[in-house]
C-alpha cells in the first residue's frame, strides 16, 4: 500500500488544499451545535436575552443592585452604563429612546454605554447575584432573600434603605456571605434567575420582548445558514478535490502498468497472466481509487471532527464525557470484530475475480473449438463455480457489512438516550440546560460519526490494500531483459550479419534446455530457414535475435555486437519479424501496414509491400479498400488474409533482418510460391530466416538448418540435406515425391 501511496506525491499541494477545505467544513459543522443550544436556551427560554448584563434599566434598580457590589463591581457598572434623561439629551436623542423605551417620559433609565466584550463577560458575573437577590427581595421574600441568612440587619426597615445606613464592614461582610451562598448554586441556573428579572425590566420599561426574541432567532438562525452554507461548499470542494486526484491517481497508474507491461519480455509474462494484468489494471486499480477518495474525504475529515467534537463536548458538560467513551468503545469493537473476519474474505475476492477473468477469456477466446466439441455446458459449469464462489465471498462481505450499519445505529441511540436520561436529571437539578443537553447529543454523534467514517474506511482498507499490493507487484517487477547500462551506438554501415555462438537456453524455472551448442552464421542476402519436428527449438531460436528471452548460455552477434550489448530499441528497429500466428490490431488496413514505421512509411511503401505479399488482390476487393475497417484481433479477415498483411507490415518497415516464424502455413501453395519469389527479388541485400514446416518454402535457401531435440543435426542446401542429413531427408519425403525433390 505504501509503494502505491508514493504515487500521491503529484498531488500534494492539492492534497493540502483538501485538509485546510475539510478543517473549515469540520469547524463549521462543530459551531452549529453551539448556536442551536443558543436558539433553545435564549432565543426560546430566555426570550432572545443572552446574559444578566441589561441593555436598559430603571435608575431605581440600578441603584439597588449597586448596593450588593463590591467596589471593583460598582466601578464596572459605573463605566459601563450611562444615565438618559430629558435634561441630558438632545431633542432627537431624546425622541429616539423614547419610541424604543416609552418609560423614560416618566422615569430616569440606565443604558449600556457600548461596553468590550470582556466587559459584558465581566458583568454578566457581577451582577447575575446581585440581580437575584434584588428580585427576591422585591418578590416579598426579603427573609428568604437576606435576613434569614445574615445577622445585623435592622428590623422594620425597608431592607435597600437598611443596607444603605449600614457601616461599610459589615456590607462588606453581607456581600462575602452573599457570595459564598451563590457559589454553591450552579452558574447556569444563578444567570437564567437573573434574566427573569432581566425581562421584567423590560417588559415594565415596555421593550418589545417579542420582537427581541424574533430578532434573536433569526439572527443566530441566519449564522447558522451562512455556516451550513459554508460547510456545504466545502465539502463540495472536497468532493470534486478529491475525485481530480483519485481519477489522476488511477489514471497514472494504469499508464505506467500498462508502461511495464508493454516493457516486459516473455519472462514476465510467464509469470503474470493475461486475465490477471487485465484484473490489475482495471478493477485493482478501481479498488484504489476508491480507497483514496474516502482516505482523503474521511480519514483526514473525521480525527478532526471527532477531536473537536470531544473538546466541545467537555466543554458543554464533562459530567456526561463517560456516555462518549462508551459509545466509542461500542464502536471500537464492533469494528474490530467485524475487521477480523472480513479481512480475511477480501484478500480471497481478488483472486476470484482473477479466476472469473481468466475462465471467461479462455472460453471466448477457444470458442470455435468449444462449439467444435460440443463442450459448452463443461465450459458453463467452470464459469459456472468460478462466480458461484466469486458471489458466495461477496455476498459474505454485503451481509458483514449489513450487520454493520444497524448495529451503528443501535449504539448511536443506545448513547442518544443514555444522555437524554442523564441530561434530563442534570436539567431537572438545574446543572445544565436543555440546549446544552441537546448541544451535547450532537457533538456525541458527531464523535461516534467520525469512528464510524475511520471504520468504514478501515472496512475498505483490506480490499485496498490487496489490490494495492497487486498493482505493486507490477510496477516493481524487474525487468529480465532491459538496456544495457552502456549501449553499443548503433553502426550507420548496419549489414546484419547475425552468428549464433555455442548458444544454449531454457526457460526460467526450467531444468533441461531447450537448445544447446547452437551455432550458425546468417548472411545478408542469403535465406537461412530453420526445419525440424515440433519442439525441436525453430522458434525458440528465432525469439532470441529480438531479445524476447536472453541465452542462457553462448552469444548472439550482429555485426560483431553482442545483441545484449545493443539498445533494445535499436535492436528491434533493424528487425521486421512476422510471427507464428498472425497479429492485427484495430483500425485499417493502412493503419496495420503502417504500423511499424508509423508516420515514416509512404503509400508508394504501403503499395509496393502489399503486392509482394500476394495481398493486393483481397484488399482491392473491398469496398473501401486499404482503408477497410481491421476489427479486434482481425476476426473480419482469413487466416492466410492475416499472415500475408502481416508479411506486408514487416516489408514496409524496410528493416535489415526479416524474421518469419512460420508466417506462410497457412497460405495455399500458389501464393507461397507467387510470394517467396516476390520476396526473394526486394530482400537479395537483407538477412532473411525463416521457420517453415515445408520443405518447398524453405527449398530454395541458400542454407538449411536442421533441428532435432534442440541440437543441429544438419546444415547445407537443400541438395546437400537430402545426402548427408537422414533427419532433413525424411520430413522431405513425407511431404514430397523423390521426383518433386530432385526438381
Amino acid at each position: 500500500m505504501f509503494r502505491i501511496i508514493k504515487e500521491v506525491k503529484p498531488f500534494v499541494i492539492t492534497i493540502l488544499i483538501i485538509i485546510v477545505l475539510l478543517f473549515a467544513q469540520a469547524m463549521s459543522e462543530l459551531a452549529l451545535p453551539d448556536y442551536m443550544s443558543n436558539i433553545v436556551n435564549v432565543g426560546i427560554q430566555q426570550n432572545g436575552i443572552e446574559n444578566a448584563v441589561p441593555e436598559v434599566i430603571r435608575q431605581e434598580q440600578l441603584e439597588k443592585i449597586k448596593l450588593l457590589l463590591s467596589q471593583e463591581g460598582m466601578n464596572l457598572v459605573n463605566r459601563s452604563y450611562k444615565l438618559i434623561d430629558r435634561d441630558s439629551l438632545s431633542e432627537k436623542e431624546y425622541s429616539k429612546y423614547l419610541n424604543k423605551y416609552p418609560l423614560l417620559g416618566r422615569e430616569n433609565l440606565y443604558v449600556l454605554n457600548k461596553p468590550s466584550k470582556k466587559d459584558i463577560k465581566e458583568l454578566d458575573s457581577v451582577l447575575a447575584k446581585a440581580i437575584l437577590i434584588v428580585w427576591g427581595i422585591e418578590q416579598g421574600d426579603a427573609e428568604q432573600g437576606l435576613s434569614k441568612h445574615f445577622e445585623g440587619l435592622p428590623e422594620g426597615i425597608e431592607p435597600f434603605e437598611a443596607l444603605k445606613n449600614l457601616p461599610n464592614e459589615q456590607l462588606e461582610t453581607i456581600k462575602a456571605k452573599i457570595d459564598e451562598q451563590f457559589g454553591k448554586m450552579p452558574e447556569s441556573l444563578i444567570t437564567q434567575s437573573a434574566i427573569n428579572f432581566i425581562k421584567m425590566e423590560y417588559e415594565i420599561i415596555g421593550v418589545n420582548i417579542q420582537r427581541n426574541q424574533s430578532n434573536y432567532i433569526l439572527y443566530i438562525g441566519g449564522i447558522m445558514l451562512l455556516i451550513a452554507l459554508l460547510s456545504m461548499a466545502a465539502s463540495i470542494f472536497v468532493g470534486f478535490l478529491s475525485a481530480r486526484v483519485s481519477s489522476a491517481l488511477g489514471r497514472n497508474l494504469r499508464e505506467k502498468v500498462f508502461r511495464k507491461v508493454i516493457s516486459f519480455s516473455n519472462v514476465e509474462f510467464d509469470d503474470f497472466s493475461t486475465a490477471s494484468l487485465i484484473t490489475r489494471s482495471t478493477n485493482d486499480i478501481q479498488q484504489v481509487q476508491m480507497f483514496i477518495v474516502m482516505l482523503l474525504r474521511m480519514v483526514f475529515y473525521a480525527p478532526i471532527l471527532g477531536i473537536g467534537g470531544v473538546i466541545r463536548a467537555l466543554e458543554t458538560n464533562t459530567s456526561m464525557a463517560w456516555i462518549v467513551a462508551v459509545g466509542v468503545l461500542a464502536v471500537l469493537t464492533l469494528v474490530t470484530v467485524l475487521f477480523s473476519i472480513a479481512t480475511p474474505k477480501f484478500k480471497e475476492v481478488q483472486k476470484l475475480v482473477d479466476r472469473v477473468n481468466l475462465v471467461m477469456r479462455e472460453a471466448l477466446s477457444g470458442i470455435m473449438v468449444i462449439r467444435a466439441f460440443n463442450t459448452q455446458k463443461l465450459e458453463e459449469s467452470k464459469f459456472q463455480k468460478a462466480n458461484k464462489d466469486l458471489t458466495k465471498t461477496n455476498l459474505f462481505v454485503a451481509r458483514l457489512m449489513t450487520i454493520m450499519m444497524p448495529a451503528m445505529m443501535l449504539i448511536m441511540n443506545g448513547v442518544m438516550l443514555l444522555i437524554i436520561w442523564v441530561g434530563a436529571h442534570q436539567i431537572d437539578d438545574g446543572s445544565i440546560q436543555v440546549g446544552d443537553m441537546m448541544a451535547f447529543m450532537q457533538y456525541a454523534i458527531q464523535i461516534i460519526m467520525s469512528f464510524l467514517m475511520i471504520s468504514m474506511v478501515s472496512i475498505m482498507l483490506p480490499r485496498a490494500s490487496v489490490s494495492a499490493q497487486r498493482v505493486a507487484e507490477v510496477l516493481d517487477k524487474d525487468v529480465a531483459i532491459k538496456d544495457p547500462d552502456k549501449a553499443v551506438q548503433g553502426r550507420k554501415d548496419f549489414r546484419g550479419l547475425i552468428e549464433f555462438k555455442n548458444v544454449s537456453f531454457k526457460y526460467p524455472g526450467a531444468e533441461e534446455y531447450v537448445i544447446k551448442n547452437i551455432s550458425f552464421t546468417a548472411k545478408p542476402g542469403e535465406i537461412t530457414a530453420f526445419i525440424g519436428s515440433t519442439g525441436s527449438g525453430k522458434s525458440t531460436i528465432v525469439n532470441l535475435i529480438p531479445r524476447f528471452y536472453d541465452v542462457t548460455d553462448g552469444q548472439i552477434l550482429i555485426d560483431g555486437v553482442d545483441i545484449r550489448d545493443i539498445k533494445l530499441h535499436d535492436l528491434r528497429e533493424r528487425i521486421g519479424y512476422v510471427p507464428q500466428k498472425g497479429v492485427l490490431f484495430t483500425g485499417t488496413i493502412e493503419s496495420n501496414l503502417k504500423y511499424g514505421k508509423n508516420a515514416g512509411a509512404t503509400d508508394q511503401d504501403v503499395e509496393k509491400a502489399v503486392e509482394i505479399a500476394q495481398a493486393k488482390e483481397f484488399i482491392d476487393e473491398k469496398e473501401k479498400g486499404i482503408l477497410s475497417e481491421i476489427s479486434q484481433g482481425g476476426t473480419n479477415v482469413s487466416g492466410g488474409q492475416k499472415q500475408r498483411l502481416s508479411i506486408a507490415r514487416a516489408l514496409t518497415k524496410k528493416p535489415q533482418i526479416f524474421i518469419f516464424d512460420d508466417s506462410f502455413s497457412a497460405l495455399d501453395f500458389k501464393t507461397d510460391t507467387a510470394l517467396r519469389k516476390a520476396l526473394a527479388k526486394e530482400i537479395r541485400d537483407r538477412t532473411v530466416l525463416i521457420v517453415a514446416q515445408r520443405i518447398s518454402t524453405i527449398m530454395n535457401a541458400e542454407n538449411i538448418i536442421v533441428l532435432d531435440e534442440g541440437r543441429i543435426v544438419g546444415m547445407g542446401t537443400h541438395k546437400e540435406l537430402l545426402k548427408s542429413c537422414e533427419v532433413y531427408r525424411q520430413i522431405a519425403l513425407s511431404q514430397l515425391s523423390e521426383e518433386e525433390l530432385a526438381l
